[in-house]
């Protein structure tokens, strides 16, 4: 049984959040592991725990979404 772990900025709210579990749900079901077996685990993580570049991104992007 696959477990999908993403670590993301709090705050995205709980519709994107299902968006978020469904779609990696599907992907894996794509390449064949059956629907009930994937486990997606979501932490949120606020942006004074989360640096780049050696800032913390509540400073350095306090309006912008994760960094891809």
């Amino acid at each position: 049984m696959p477990i999908v772990r993403v670590d993301f900025w709090e705050g995205l709210g709980e519709k994107p959040l299902k968006q978020m579990i469904k779609g990696i749900t599907d992907v894996m079901v794509g390449i064949g592991v059956p629907k009930e077996a994937v486990q997606v685990i979501v932490n949120e993580v606020p942006k004074t725990h989360w640096g780049v570049g050696g800032i913390p991104t509540s400073e350095c992007m306090p309006d912008s979404q994760p960094p891809k």
